[in-house]
Parts: C-alpha cells; sequence; structure tokens
C-alpha cells in the first residue's frame, strides 16, 4: 500500500478520520492524501460572475478551508507521516471517486456522521454512494456522535 485518501468534510468526524487513515499510512509508509471536497462555485444567472461581494466571500471560504486542510497535514507530518493536502471543488461522491484515481489511492478513508433513515431517504450517504462505485478498499469511519 503505497498511497491513502482521507476524504475530510472538516466536521468532527474528520479528527476521528485522520486518526484511522494516519494509523493506516503509519504502518504501511504510505502517503496520505488529506483531501477535502469543496462546494462548487454557485450557478449565478446571466454573464456575469456574480456581485463583487458574493466572490471575495466564496474566495475567503475556499483560502479557510485550504489553510485548515495544510494544518491538519502539517500535524500528521510532524508526526512522522507523508501527509499532503489537497482541497478540490465539485460534487462530493463523484471527485472522491475521481482523486481516488487520479492519486492511485490503494485505500480510501472517510467518516460517516450516522444520520437516520430519513436523512438517507431524501439526501442519500456519500458513504452508500462512494461504496457503490468505488474500485479499491474502504474504509468507514464512525462519528463518535453515531454511536
Amino acid at each position: 500500500m503505497k498511497s491513502i485518501l482521507a476524504a475530510v468534510d472538516l466536521s468532527p468526524v474528520t479528527q476521528e478520520v485522520l486518526r484511522v487513515a494516519a494509523a493506516q499510512a503509519r504502518s504501511h509508509a504510505a502517503t496520505l492524501w488529506v483531501v477535502h471536497v469543496a462546494a462548487p462555485d454557485p450557478d449565478l444567472v446571466g454573464f456575469e460572475p456574480g456581485p463583487q461581494h458574493i466572490r471575495d466571500h466564496r474566495a475567503q471560504e475556499l483560502r479557510d478551508e485550504h489553510l485548515e486542510l495544510q494544518e491538519l497535514a502539517a500535524g500528521l507530518s510532524l508526526s512522522g507521516i507523508d501527509a499532503r493536502a489537497l482541497l478540490v471543488q465539485g460534487p462530493t461522491v463523484a471527485t472522491i471517486l475521481e482523486e481516488a484515481d487520479r492519486l492511485l489511492a490503494d485505500l480510501v478513508v472517510l467518516g460517516t456522521h450516522g444520520h437516520g433513515a430519513l436523512h438517507r431517504l431524501f439526501a442519500g450517504s456519500v458513504c452508500q454512494q462512494v461504496l457503490a462505485a468505488i474500485k479499491v478498499p474502504l474504509l468507514i469511519v464512525p462519528s463518535s456522535s453515531a454511536s
């Protein structure tokens, strides 16, 4: 195993996902890719790119998420793991699958929030959708609040 992709959403389950992914990376001397899929830019009506304040706000959100990812990867690197941060915009499930292929991931680690059946019925589950399409092993880390 040479490459592990840990998909994080920067919620409280992120720390649990990174703990599990880091243990796998350490035991296999693998590179750990800490990947966050940021929401795609909103569709704007017309040909103009939208008001400047909306563009500025979105750019600041992306900078903040990128900085948080860099800090997470730096913390892992301090513990001796070859960790690299990657922020990618796009639809969550498709982007995770594309990045797993692109990075030649041998394992994908992601967390679950433990939402109930009603939520899954209407919104679906990222874990379920990734599981249905992934071509490499998937390790799902439950949120401690889901137990």
